[in-house]
């Protein structure tokens, strides 16, 4: 398509190492002002007719120059690509070029990426999506950070060289790593690292009788409104037994959510916050302990507001075990899953309410977790509203009111998925075997 020339106003020149580019400040405007071309909007610095100087890569600039023209990124074999996204971050278009690598995460259309193997001498235990789309990796007691493009990591994290028990991104540049506690020196339970210089930016502290007290963190949450918390159930030698909280900022402890008699809140695997209802879920599952309890605690009140376990409910088969939890607030109820990845739910509007068993929701093959390795089903739920569901090698998708199955993410290398996480667009899954993860991206859109 043949178009009218710009006005000469409009046209900028650009000498990028010697090599001359021309186009107009309407393709430079894609890149927004604040990027590096942002000051070119501003009348004053207008090159009045002349040309521009960048002493940067060229090959690189017209790549960068053809994203914001087309939206479409194509790069030559020629550039490496880690070459690549330095410049384009030195223009400030690195989020362009994430957005054209891969498209709006959707389940149903996830494809694999590649696998990524680590350098740890153990097997994984945790993973954690990072809001930029890299990702964080627990191995006993290390947790390795990568960047984006997966190419790099950043220095280990490492908390008094303790068991880590979980990982939690706090923002897209730090992280809260929770840890065993190793008697007598108090080392281990939370501390707060900046994932770029791997420097421990401050340890959390349980003030017990106004003592400070040593003890295991377990799982952790986070909450961004109102007030920036940082969440972590809390084993101690004493009664130190519950949830602290922590302001993320100063990391000072503003709260503590004690264990009643009978309950379990110290030992919980999965903790989450609860935007609408301003409450915590806490979680403690089977085989942590021998029963299972599910909670909503509202810590304005100090009240268990909403509650259910298993305890003296009659145990004829075992595929009823709850082995994960998640709350999903639109649908005002909580999602369980058992050995055999059959879903149940919970009405929240409901308390103590017995579990709902989904039959839709089954595997066409169904089979139960191997012996010899036992990766236990684990649930995510992404902001779209779709539920995931890791069994054996494999992922489930699940849509629709009634949580339907629509698809299924399997990589046959690295043994049964011990763990998986969303975030960043991508979906990361970690293997029980070979020290491996997997990365699952959405296709880009087409450019039309």
């Amino acid at each position: 398509m043949i178009v009218a020339a710009p006005a000469a106003k409009d046209r900028v020149k650009f000498n990028v190492g010697g090599r001359i580019f021309e186009t107009t400040s309407t393709t430079l405007a894609n890149a927004g002002r604040d990027s590096f071309f942002g000051p070119l909007f501003d009348e004053n610095q207008s090159a009045g007719g002349g040309e521009f100087f960048i002493d940067r890569n060229p090959d690189c600039f017209a790549v960068v120059l053809d994203l914001l023209r087309t939206g479409d990124l194509n790069i030559p074999p020629n550039i490496p690509e880690r070459l690549l996204y330095r410049e384009a971050s030195f223009y400030g278009v690195l989020d362009h070029v994430r957005s054209a690598k891969w498209g709006p995460f959707d389940g149903n259309r996830l494809r694999y990426s590649k696998s990524i193997s680590g350098t740890a001498p153990g097997d994984g235990t945790a993973i954690r999506a990072a809001p930029d789309g890299g990702c964080a990796v627990a191995h006993g007691s290390i947790v390795h950070v990568y960047d984006w493009m997966l190419s790099e990591e950043h220095p280990p994290l490492t908390l008094d060289h303790q068991r880590v028990n979980d990982v939690i991104w706090v923002d897209p540049e730090n992280l809260a790593v929770s840890a065993c506690e190793r008697l007598g020196r108090g080392d281990g339970g939370l501390g707060l690292f900046n994932k770029t210089s791997g420097r421990l930016r401050f340890k959390f502290q349980v003030t017990h009788d106004n003592q400070v007290k040593s003890f295991t963190a377990g799982a952790l949450a986070t909450a961004q409104n109102p007030n920036h918390r940082i969440f972590s159930s809390c084993k101690g030698r004493s009664n130190e037994y519950g949830i602290g909280v922590w302001d993320q900022f100063t990391g000072k402890q503003v709260d503590f959510f004690y264990e009643s008699p009978g309950w379990s809140l110290g030992d919980a695997d999965r903790l989450q916050w609860l935007e609408e209802r301003n409450c915590l879920l806490v979680a403690t599952l089977f085989p942590r302990k021998d029963n299972c309890y599910i909670s909503l605690l509202d810590f304005r009140t100090k009240d268990m507001v909403w509650s259910w376990s298993d305890v003296g409910a009659p145990m004829t088969v075992d595929e009823r075990r709850v082995r994960d939890g998640i709350a999903m607030e639109g649908n005002n109820a909580i999602c369980v899953v058992n050995e055999y990845e059959d879903l149940g739910f919970m009405d929240l509007r409901m308390n103590g309410g017995a579990i709902r068993w989904s039959s839709r929701s089954r595997l066409i093959m169904k089979g139960r977790m191997p012996d010899d390795e036992p990766c236990y089903p684990k649930l995510a739920l992404h902001d779209g509203g779709q539920l995931f569901s890791s069994m054996n090698d494999c992922i489930s998708v699940f849509c629709g009111p009634d949580m339907v199955m629509t698809s299924r993410l399997r990589r046959g290398y690295g043994g049964s998925i011990c763990d998986f996480s969303i975030g960043g667009d991508r979906l990361f899954a970690l293997h029980s075997e070979e020290n491996v993860f997997d990365v699952w991206e959405c296709p880009p859109p087409p450019v039309i």
